[in-house]
């Protein structure tokens, strides 16, 4: 009876949801089946990663967790939109507060689900810049379910901005290896990217950035770390028609902003300022 309510709860969702999405969910279901249904409608919509679909998924996280306060897997959503929204969308105090607080509860109620512990994980990293919580998080996860490529792309792209630019190139390819078509393989090729850039090997960065591009070509940060990577290779008109690109997707976008809400180590932060000043990006 309980597996034909949830093929029932499944097939109910929109048909947009796609199946590496339904299966990530599937792995950790709560009691609540209206819970476990909210949170499937929400996932497609903080997947893009961008504000607008975290708009949308925010208010189906927030019904799911009033009904099951202790949804580890809802609260690591809501951390990943209040990130989205702290990072692209004017990194408002509020989002920030939200981010940190549900990316606690998600590890604290998540000690056995490996979702749980990577998207707590990585909001914790990249909005309270605590890397070593992170990195615990990260291998927790990864002893879990050594398997998710979701864990090894969030993994690369927190370690990149940290500067552990050979452990991101790992991670990054370890979950391309585990899932070469993954929904959010676009995070592990941005993690390359980063560490790649951070190596100074800037073609390679590009062609990383290009790759994370194609299989998201509306999530701005990609295009961010283009641009930089195409000055650094002289390549100034072609810099500056990506910036361009990233105004369109971003029209707040200021490096200033952007390296405060990363916080990238320095040797890539300098590097980084210089060079998206270049492509015209305003500081």
């Amino acid at each position: 009876m309980q597996d034909e309510i949830t093929a029932s709860v499944v097939g109910a969702i929109e048909p947009s949801l796609r199946q590496a999405e339904i299966d990530r969910v599937r792995r950790k279901r709560p009691d609540s089946l209206d819970a476990y249904d909210l949170v499937l409608r929400a996932t497609p919509f903080v997947d893009t990663p961008m504000p607008d679909g975290a708009s949308q998924a925010l208010p189906l996280l927030e019904r799911a967790l009033a009904l099951e306060p202790d949804y580890a897997l809802a609260h690591g959503y809501a951390a990943w939109c209040h990130e989205i929204l702290f990072h692209r969308a004017g990194s408002g105090e509020e989002n920030r507060r939200a981010a940190i607080r549900h990316a606690h509860a998600a590890i604290i109620h998540g000690r056995d689900d490996a979702m749980a512990l990577t998207l707590g994980g990585f909001c914790i990293g990249m909005v309270e810049h605590d890397r070593a919580a992170a990195r615990e998080a990260f291998e927790a996860a990864a002893a879990l379910s050594p398997s998710s490529a979701l864990t090894y792309s969030m993994g690369s792209v927190v370690r990149a901005y940290a500067g552990e630019a050979e452990r991101a190139v790992e991670w990054g390819e370890q979950a391309l290896r585990l899932s070469p078509f993954d929904p959010f393989a676009f995070g592990a090729w941005l993690g390359v990217a980063i560490a790649r850039f951070c190596q100074a090997r800037y073609e390679d960065a590009a062609n990383a950035a290009r790759k994370a591009i194609q299989r998201n070509p509306g999530f701005s940060n990609p295009h961010v770390i283009l641009a930089a990577a195409l000055v650094k290779l002289g390549h100034i008109d072609e810099a500056k028609v990506t910036a361009a690109r990233v105004l369109a997707l971003q029209p707040g976008f200021r490096i200033a902003e952007f390296c405060a809400v990363n916080d990238p180590a320095p040797e890539i932060a300098a590097q980084m300022t210089a060079a998206l000043k270049a492509a015209g990006l305003p500081e």
